[in-house]
């Protein structure tokens, strides 16, 4: 694949992915004005990211063995599209434009640089990688043209600590929530 980013820019953001991550979440919290409606908006989006994270975590098995089976059959990144989903949808539920505009913005300038570094990690460790990413496509999904007999694994879940996005889900949903019961008392 033909790098969008310099490699020394993609090995930075990999590192600092977390604490902008932590910065993006502030921001949030301050200028989240949620109401109803854009709760109900936003949960779909990231429903479908918890459910594309879980299913994507219950197939990988980091750096031990490339995985081709479950949504890795669909797209390369199922974990970081379900984190783009996730994010979507609460920034929708924020209600906040400029809190969308930043998810997309951070998401092309953190992730795809990220993307683009573990892919030549993998191909370093995998031989068959670049025949991998001939037919699977780096982020958007498309419907695989060969079914892997390899299941999901609710213990490569746990292992792989999905738990903790669930969690994070909730916490912002709750938080959400909150904010909109306080607003309509008043």
């Amino acid at each position: 694949m033909k790098r969008i980013f310099p490699k020394s820019y993609a090995i930075r953001v990999q590192r600092l992915r977390v604490p902008f991550g932590f910065v993006l979440a502030i921001i949030f919290l301050f200028l989240a004005s949620p109401e109803l409606w854009s709760l109900l908006a936003g949960l779909p989006f990231a429903a479908a990211g918890l459910a594309l994270r879980t299913w994507a975590a219950g197939h990988l098995r980091k750096d031990v063995s490339l995985v081709c089976s479950g949504p890795y059959a669909w797209t390369r990144n199922p974990l970081y599209l379900g984190t783009f989903l996730i994010a979507l949808g609460c920034a929708v539920a924020a209600a906040q434009p400029v809190i969308v505009a930043a998810v997309f913005a951070l998401f092309f300038l953190i992730y795809v640089p990220v993307m683009e570094q573990e892919q030549e990690h993998l191909g370093n460790i995998f031989p068959a990688y670049a025949d991998y990413a001939a037919r699977v496509p780096l982020l958007l999904p498309r419907p695989p043209k060969v079914r892997s007999s390899l299941k999901y694994s609710g213990h490569l879940w746990r292992r792989n600590k999905e738990w903790k996005a669930w969690y994070g889900f909730l916490a912002v949903e709750v938080f959400l929530l909150v904010q909109v019961l306080l607003s309509s008392g008043r």
